[in-house]
């Protein structure tokens, strides 16, 4: 007699290992469609972009670009590029703590003392995605004019001298990053505020710690996810866009975005794609370093 027999309903005692079997081929069903699309639309990409990298940059749109491993494209762009690099990651963190400085209060608003508003003010938050990136940024051009309020307020201050000018400098670009990036600091943070317990802040009132102790000990810890995704979300972004720049700067201004995208236009593209990549690591270098010392590695 096998062993099998001695077992209750004998053969059945396989049932069990089945179905685990059967919900786990169910799960990957699931993961299908996601892992399809980043490999169509990510994977694929990245590594074309790599291998157009290495392309011998003597070609040409009309002769075509032969696979050369030319890894000196990468040295030529860091030379040829750097300064632009170096202003994009400059002003990337610049605006990412502007929005930290003006997202948390508004986040920690909503969250504690919106009460009934509170739907109306995140609805406030994100009305400005109703309206195009484009007339959004086309809008501060207006505002930082040489002969509108802004500027004239500031000559009449003595902030700005009588031939001073915001537009076409670098505040102007990174007020741009900062007025178009903010909700994507304020909403994951929001996110992370609404979740906090307020009985912890009342057993911290309870054991005598002042309104900001409370907040460096109890709150400012639990928001901590929804503050590093947000300056992730933040910082990302802006370190690769363009259209500040372009809009609201002047060609000491210019970021490695705009670079990037006129060395596509020209047909440079060896030396636009080493860009590229070049920008993507350093920007994963940063992020990985800056999750790891905020003690959130699980958001990797």
């Amino acid at each position: 007699m096998s062993a099998a027999s001695h077992l209750p309903g004998g053969g059945a005692s396989a049932a069990p290992d089945d179905a685990p079997r059967k919900r786990g081929l169910g799960g990957y069903l699931l993961l299908s469609p996601g892992g399809l699309w980043l490999v169509v639309f990510f994977v694929v990409p990245t590594v074309t972009l790599v291998a157009t990298s290495l392309y011998d940059p003597s070609g040409s749109l009309q002769l075509g670009y032969a696979m050369t491993w030319h890894w000196q494209n990468y040295t030529d762009a860091v030379v040829d590029y750097g300064p632009q690099l170096l202003r994009s990651l400059q002003y990337a963190v610049i605006a990412t703590i502007a929005c930290v400085l003006m997202g948390y209060p508004l986040a920690y608003a909503i969250a504690f003392k919106g009460g009934r508003f509170k739907n109306l003010m995140l609805v406030a938050v994100i009305a400005p995605f109703f309206t195009s990136f484009l007339v959004r940024t086309l809008s501060w051009q207006y505002i930082l004019g040489d002969n509108e309020a802004v500027v004239s307020l500031l000559r009449w201050l003595h902030v700005l001298g009588p031939e001073g000018h915001l537009l076409a400098t670098p505040f102007a670009v990174i007020t741009g990053l900062t007025y178009n990036f903010l909700p994507f600091l304020v909403l994951p943070l929001y996110a992370s505020l609404e979740k906090v317990d307020r009985r912890l802040l009342e057993a911290a009132s309870d054991l005598y710690a002042s309104p900001f102790t409370a907040f460096r000990k109890v709150t400012l810890p639990l928001s901590m996810p929804g503050l590093v995704a947000g300056t992730l979300l933040t910082f990302i972004p802006a370190a690769g866009d363009y259209i500040n720049s372009e809009l609201l700067g002047n060609p000491t201004t210019r970021m490695v975005g705009n670079e990037i995208q006129d060395l596509f236009a020209a047909g440079d593209y060896p030396t636009a794609s080493s860009l590229s990549v070049i920008l993507m690591a350093a920007i994963v270098l940063l992020v990985a370093i800056y999750v790891r010392r905020a003690g959130t590695e699980e958001l990797v």
